[in-house]
């Protein structure tokens, strides 16, 4: 992507930009860009690695979604929008960093990646959105900072190699299914006493 268009600098990727590039393998984002658009990305198959440079502040709804090939994607500091859906079924995603920047993980943002084993989530994320950990299979453990104030329902559905989590006290909900069909969880640790965590398992 140049960083000039007739003499105008690229500031943003619009909506759907790159939607189907089956075919694209490697993408620079100019510095400068300052947002990705929604569905940006979506099923660019064969992209396997991109860099976001520290100018962007929000990365769209399913703006990688289906990117089967990803093995790797850089999320800088200033990032505070992540929007939902943006990395479902990026199946060869290994680890992923979410910045301090990002106040909240949006619903089903890691929905289906099945090679995820690593995930660290930044101290200003609030709330993590339905289904963000959905079928993420490979996930054994998750260490949710002290700035969580809520779990939304069905994050953690059928996640069958999570075996340990410990929810900080600053959690005062739990939504509905948030652990359902985690099959080897063993140990939950539920820090606050006020947390409403009845229907954890639906």
């Amino acid at each position: 992507i140049p960083d000039t268009i007739e003499g105008n600098p690229v500031t943003s990727i619009g909506g759907a930009a790159f939607f189907y590039c089956t075919s694209l393998t490697s993408i620079t984002i100019p510095d400068g860009v300052t947002s990705i658009g929604d569905r940006a990305f979506y099923y660019c198959t064969s992209l396997t690695s991109i860099t976001i440079p520290d100018s962007v502040t929000s990365i769209g709804e399913r703006a990688f979604q289906s990117c089967t090939s990803l093995t790797s994607i850089t999320i800088p500091d200033g990032v505070t929008s992540i929007g939902g859906y943006a990395f479902r079924n990026c199946r060869s995603l290994t680890s992923i960093t979410i910045p301090d920047s990002v106040t909240s993980v949006e619903a089903a943002v890691f929905f289906e990646c099945s090679n995820l084993t690593s995930i660290t989530i930044g101290n200003g994320v609030t709330s993590i959105g339905r289904r963000a950990f959905d079928q993420c299979t490979n996930l054994t453990s998750i260490n949710i900072p002290d700035s969580v104030t809520s779990i939304g329902e069905q994050v953690f559905l059928s996640c069958i190699n999570l075996t340990s989590i410990t929810i900080p006290d600053s959690v005062t909900s739990i939504g509905i299914q948030a652990f359902y069909g985690c099959t080897s969880l063993t140990t939950i640790e539920v820090g606050a006493e006020n947390v409403n965590y009845a229907d954890v398992n639906g």
